[in-house]
């Protein structure tokens, strides 16, 4: 994969979720063990006008963004033809261009220096995919026609607006900050499920590393705060009702969050002679499937041994050498003890300290990934690994696993970032990051 010497850094990032809109803001939360989670009320237009959210209904916390659509986008016109899902990626992935400071260093070149540079900045996006309250927008027009589609067709063009279509692409947000950026390099739309986001991270840099690009924005986005997904994850056992508490001994599910993070990734030659600040650098991936089913895990944790190894393997480092691990941790009684079997496979007895965010934003889904890794930066950048505040009692049958109770320095400027998917999907990420 590493056909091309030097490093790949990070030089910008971007964030937004329920715990907050900027990297700072959203640390300042999870240093104080602050969750954003709570009861979810379906506002700023979502389904409103769906009678679900009664009393009956059994899907009710969540971590909501709290912006506005117009803090996100402030261009109003193009609020018409995509989804606040897509808002979400391009609020995250101009944030980090703006940290970067990328655009800034184009803008003081000639005209011929500026195409170039243009044709070697890609763009990669992670994406959960399509949701069903894409859809929703024909529930009333399918009610009232009564199963008469010649009366459904009549009326489908006054009811229902052409911009639908524009506003479900699964490449929004792809397209819209490219156009924005004129970032005409390597591109390309994962959509993945929650593996979506590190998946995208991961092709960046075998981009970068395979010549295709000088540098490249890696984005993740994604929202799931709607009836019926939210119900067919309740309906698999999957969903808490409480705040989710990873690896606790009494974890009852996760909780749904939503919103978008980035971060630009360049070689570091050229980080370097622009005088970018940098963040940290990228060290290697692990990817595994455990091929059991959709939502069946391997019970002893091979998946999650496997991709760790494999990221170890690539970033060239021992166990040892690991300073942090940021778990997927979403909460659920199969997720969190195999992915602590598979932790404890590769580490033994010397584990490093183990984080997980869920707690604070809630489940990404396709944005879980990348937030955790902008957030990764952030801890090793500040030298605090933080506690897991719901975090009560770890599970009996992972004996000696340094979840964290309490708040504590990692013991290198080594991290892994794990993020887990259906169909046995494992990704590890691993990083060095500025250590506090």
């Amino acid at each position: 994969m590493k056909n091309a010497p030097g490093k790949i850094v990070f030089t910008g990032s971007g964030i937004v979720c329920g715990s907050g809109s900027s990297v700072a803001e959203v640390w300042e939360n999870l240093a104080a063990g602050k969750t954003s989670i709570a009861e979810f009320h379906w506002e700023r237009g979502r389904v409103r006008r769906y009678e679900w959210g009664n009393e009956g209904w059994p899907c009710r916390v969540a971590s909501e963004v709290k912006e506005d659509n117009r803090t996100l986008v402030p261009d109003r016109k193009l609020h018409k033809t995509i989804s606040r899902k897509d808002m979400y990626g391009i609020y995250a992935a101009e944030q980090a261009i703006e940290d970067s400071g990328v655009l800034k260093c184009r803008d003081n070149m000639d005209a011929a220096s500026r195409e170039a540079f243009n044709d070697r900045t890609g763009l990669i996006v992670g994406s959960g995919g399509g949701n069903y309250q894409d859809n929703y927008d024909f529930f009333p027009l399918i009610y009232e026609a009564n199963e008469e589609m010649p009366g459904f067709g009549r009326e489908l063009n006054n009811r229902v607006t052409p911009m639908w279509l524009l506003r479900i692409l699964p490449n929004n947000v792809l397209c819209h900050v490219g156009i924005r950026g004129q970032l005409k390099g390597t591109n390309a739309c994962i959509t993945n499920q929650c593996a979506s986001s590190p998946m995208a991270v991961a092709e960046a840099a075998s981009a970068i590393w395979n010549q295709e690009a000088d540098r490249i924005v890696a984005v993740g986005h994604d929202s799931v705060l709607e009836p019926e997904h939210m119900l067919y994850y309740h309906n698999l056992g999957l969903l808490s009702k409480e705040v989710p508490k990873p690896f606790d001994a009494a974890r009852s599910g996760t909780v749904f969050g939503e919103g978008g993070g980035a971060v630009v990734m360049e070689r570091e030659e050229e980080a370097l002679s622009r005088g970018a600040s940098i963040l940290g650098e990228f060290l290697g991936f692990g990817s595994t499937c455990e091929a059991r089913g959709t939502t069946d895990l391997d019970p002893t944790g091979d998946g999650v041994m496997r991709a760790i190894k494999q990221a170890l393997d690539d970033a060239e480092l021992k166990p040892e050498d690991v300073g942090m691990i940021c778990a997927h941790g979403n909460g659920t009684r199969a997720s969190d003890l195999t992915e602590g079997l598979g932790i404890q496979s590769v580490f033994g007895s010397d584990i490093p300290p183990v984080t997980a965010f869920k707690w604070a934003y809630g489940h990404l889904i396709g944005a879980a990934g990348i937030v955790d890794l902008v957030m990764t930066l952030e801890v090793l950048k500040r030298g605090r690994v933080p506690a897991i505040s719901s975090l009560n009692k770890v599970d009996d049958q992972l004996v000696g696993f340094p979840a964290q109770l309490k708040s504590l320095a990692p013991r290198s400027d080594v991290a892994l970032v794990i993020c887990r998917a259906f169909g046995g999907l494992n990704i590890v990420l691993a990083v060095r990051g500025l250590l506090g």
